[in-house]
C-alpha cells in the first residue's frame, strides 16, 4: 500500500471546504492517506475553516501557514511537509471524483511513471457565453508532442515523491506572474522522469463569472506563451522567425474563421499564446497574475 499526501493550495477561497469535502469521499482501498492544507495568506485565514472540516473528514490533516501570497512559497511548503511515496496536487476551487486518487496510483504503478496528470472538466455557469460552453475554453488536459508529455500542471497530478524527484521545488520568481508548473515540470523530465496520463481521473472546476471572459482567456494564453519562451534555451533570436510566422498563421486563421464564433475565438487564442512566446524570448516580463483575489 503507498502513503500518499494531498497537497492543496490556499488564498482566500471559501470554496476549499468542498475541495476538502470531496477528498474526504475518496476511495483508498488501504492506501495511506494524509492531506496538506498550505495557506498562502498573509494571515491564517484559513486555519478555522481547515480546522473544522479536518474533524468531518476520516483523514488526518495538516494545516501549514506559508505568507507571502507567492504560490510557489506554499507549493514548496506543501512539498516540505510530505511525508509519502507519492505527492497530489489539486487546487483550492476544484473537487475531486472518487476514483480521482485510484486511477493515478494504478497509472503511476502501471507505467512507473514519475508524474500522472489527470483531467480537469470545467462546469460552466449559466451565464457563460455559449461559445465559451460549446468551446469548452476552460478544461485542461495535457499536451502531447508526438506522443509524449513534455511538461505538466498542479491542478491535477500525482508526482512519485522519491529520489531524485523529491529534490524538486518550485521557482519563487514565478510565484506571482505563473509558470511554475512548467518550469518545475521541465526539470522533472530533465532529471529523467516521465509524465504519464490517467483520464480516469477526474477533477472539476467551477469557472466563476469573472473567468468567463475572452479577456480573461487572452490573459492566459499570453502567460502561458510568455513562460514557454523564456524557458526556451539556446538560439533564442534564431528561434523568433519561426515565432512570428505561427503567429501571422493563426491571424491569417481568424479572419479565415470569422464567421465561427468557436473557432475564431480559438485561433486567436493561439495566435495570443505565440505573441507570448516571443515576449518570452525577448525577455519582455511577465504581469503578476495570482494573490489578487480568488479569482485571479
Amino acid at each position: 500500500m503507498a502513503r500518499v499526501d494531498i497537497c492543496v493550495c490556499t488564498f482566500r477561497r471559501p470554496f476549499l471546504a468542498e475541495t476538502l469535502r470531496s477528498i474526504g469521499r475518496l476511495e483508498r482501498s488501504g492506501h495511506d492517506v494524509r492531506v496538506i492544507v498550505a495557506d498562502n495568506d498573509t494571515t491564517p485565514s484559513a486555519r478555522g475553516l481547515v480546522e473544522k472540516l479536518a474533524a468531518e473528514l476520516v483523514l488526518p490533516v495538516r494545516y501549514v501557514h506559508a505568507p507571502e501570497a507567492n504560490i510557489c512559497i506554499a507549493r514548496n511548503a506543501c512539498l516540505d511537509a510530505a511525508e509519502g511515496e507519492f505527492i497530489a496536487f489539486v487546487d483550492d476551487d476544484e473537487t475531486v471524483s472518487p476514483g480521482w486518487l485510484m486511477a493515478l496510483l494504478a497509472r503511476a504503478e502501471e507505467t512507473g511513471a514519475a508524474a500522472v496528470l489527470g483531467p480537469v472538466a470545467a462546469v460552466y455557469g449559466a451565464d457563460a457565453p455559449d461559445w465559451m460552453r460549446r468551446g469548452d475554453f476552460h478544461s485542461t488536459y495535457p499536451v502531447f508532442v508526438e506522443g509524449t508529455i513534455r511538461t505538466g500542471y498542479t491542478c491535477n497530478v500525482l508526482i512519485r515523491w522519491t529520489a531524485p524527484f523529491s529534490t524538486l521545488r518550485f521557482d519563487p520568481r514565478l510565484g506571482k506572474s505563473g509558470g511554475e508548473d512548467t518550469s518545475f515540470f521541465y526539470a522533472l523530465t530533465d532529471l529523467g522522469g516521465t509524465i504519464d496520463y490517467a483520464p480516469e481521473a477526474l477533477v472539476e472546476e467551477p469557472v466563476p463569472a469573472a473567468r468567463a471572459s475572452m479577456g480573461w482567456l487572452v490573459k492566459r494564453r499570453l502567460r502561458f506563451g510568455q513562460t514557454h519562451g523564456m524557458l526556451l534555451t539556446g538560439g533564442r533570436a534564431k528561434r523568433l522567425p519561426a515565432v512570428g510566422a505561427k503567429i501571422a498563421f493563426c491571424c491569417l486563421m481568424t479572419g479565415l474563421t470569422a464567421f465561427s464564433p468557436i473557432a475564431r475565438r480559438r485561433n486567436w487564442l493561439r495566435a495570443i499564446l505565440h505573441m507570448g512566446v516571443a515576449g518570452g524570448l525577448l525577455g519582455l516580463s511577465q504581469a503578476e497574475h495570482y494573490g489578487h483575489s480568488a479569482t485571479s
